[in-house]
């Protein structure tokens, strides 16, 4: 990944003029220091606006600036707890297009500067991004570099037919870097990080379709198509070998399906550019190690909390003994609980006060909960001491126990109920949850989590509801 020599790199020709959407949404247009610079620090204006604009308005927290440049970006889902679920998603999936605009650019922009464009992907390190970012926004163009992208016209000419044989050894590759950073990363580090859910399919997209493409040039259609098929071949080899449960992978795929598309893209524009080597290629699979590694040594934990409530026709006085304990919740009617998350059955009490023992049965297990506080009938609060996986695994097997599951990755940490009496003799319930998530991007993975959490309070909540109104 070293400059070229600029005596070989020149060569006779103006640079064509590119539209605003071809360089932003392109793989081919090419990208000066000028305009990366440009559209780097304009769209960043833009999305920090906006997601500050958008936090505000159903929050009214604000997006400072050290939370909008957190890499770790589970901390801003935390000021984004009390809006509406569905914008968390909504920031997620905005995100989306600027992360394909950074990649995109940052391959273009280190080819002409004369780097490998496999130079750019290093964009997608957490804090490493800004110092690369920084780099290439002060090298200057070489003129005409030997990098420089096909135009579409001559790869549309060089298109042939499909090559099975290529494609069977690009899905194979592809699945040996996804499957080497399974290891790696889960069974070696006991770490569920960006690597892994972030640089892993982005790369084993780019990888295989770099491979599919380097003989000959194929159709964007073509690749797209073997990466899909790869995505699709790595779910099934996780089943196959009991590596995670069918609802973990469709947990994920919203997210590595995305990131293997755009990783497929650079990939086959990095392909049809010429000079591309097979050696700067091999290099780029050192990331993955390197940055695993790198992460291993700080793992942030940071607590989310999930509030619930709910009204009761009933009095607080009434309504307290069945936020102490209360008895069998009838089946489940949702599916997400028939599906194997963890569905809550009953809580039984040893004690009475601080230093009461609360066991709350789930399908999956016990949470024993000591009593912190015991403030009758306003206010109860327990901390967790042991809790059971947070469900059971859909797979054709009978046991399948993923390390995220035995290593209780969502840890829950401390709950309580408060009881705010009400005019009529009515009551406001509220249920809170605080719980750590050791998985990143805990942003996105909170995403489930709220939900679920969110979920088994409305159930007891509205079970204590149900029999408060009764009596």
């Amino acid at each position: 990944m070293t400059l070229l020599d600029p005596e070989k790199a020149l060569q006779s020709g103006p640079r064509r003029e590119a539209s605003l959407c071809a360089v932003w949404f392109g793989v081919r247009a090419e990208v000066t220091r000028g305009m990366y610079l440009a559209s780097g620090l304009g769209l960043m204006l833009f999305k920090y606006a906006v997601e500050a604009g958008l936090l505000y308005y159903f929050t009214q927290n604000l997006l400072t600036p050290w939370y909008f440049f957190n890499p770790v970006f589970g901390v801003r889902i935390e000021l984004l707890q009390p809006a509406p679920e569905w914008v968390a998603w909504t920031m997620f999936w905005w995100t989306l297009p600027f992360v394909w605009i950074a990649l995109s650019m940052s391959v273009r922009r280190a080819a002409d500067a004369g780097f490998s464009p496999w130079f750019g992907v290093l964009v997608l390190i957490p804090v490493v991004n800004f110092f690369i970012m920084g780099f290439l926004a002060i090298l200057p163009s070489v003129p005409r570099s030997n990098w420089t992208f096909s135009d579409s016209t001559e790869i549309e000419h060089r298109n042939v037919r499909p090559n099975y044989q290529q494609m069977l050894l690009a899905i194979g590759v592809g699945l040996l870097v996804g499957l080497a950073e399974l290891g790696l990363s889960v069974y070696f580090f006991d770490l569920y990080g960006a690597s892994l859910f972030f640089g892993t399919p982005l790369l084993m997209g780019a990888i295989s379709a770099f491979i599919y493409n380097r003989p000959h040039a194929q159709s964007l259609a073509r690749t797209m198509g073997v990466v899909g098929l790869l995505m699709l071949v790595a779910g099934g080899v996780l089943l196959l070998f009991a590596l995670e449960g069918a609802i973990c992978i469709a947990m994920a795929a919203p997210l590595v399906l995305p990131l293997g598309f755009i990783g497929g893209a650079i990939g086959k524009a990095i392909a049809d550019s010429t000079g591309t080597s097979v050696r700067h290629t091999i290099s780029l699979l050192l990331i993955l190690p390197v940055l695993t590694g790198a992460e291993s040594l700080y793992r942030p934990s940071p607590e989310y909390m999930v509030l619930t409530t709910v009204e009761i026709d009933a009095p607080p006085e009434i309504v307290w003994p069945y936020v102490v304990q209360f008895p069998d919740l009838s089946a489940p009617d949702e599916w997400y609980f028939q599906a194997g998350i963890a569905c809550p059955l009953r809580a039984r009490i040893e004690g009475h006060g601080v230093g009461a023992v609360r066991y709350c049965e789930f399908t999956t297990g016990t949470f024993v909960e000591p009593i912190t506080v015991w403030d009758e009938p306003s206010r109860l609060a327990f901390d967790v001491t042991e809790q059971p996986d947070p469900m059971l695994e859909l797979s054709p097997y009978h046991h399948v126990h993923p390390p995220h599951l035995d290593h209780h990755t969502l840890n829950s940490r401390r709950g309580e109920f408060r009881l705010i009496g009400l005019p009529g003799g009515r009551t406001r319930l509220e249920g809170r949850t605080w719980y750590t998530f050791e998985m990143f991007p805990q942003g996105y993975w909170t995403l489930w989590s709220d939900s679920t959490i969110h979920r088994i309070h409305l159930r007891v909540l509205r079970h204590i509801k149900q029999l408060a109104e009764t009596e």
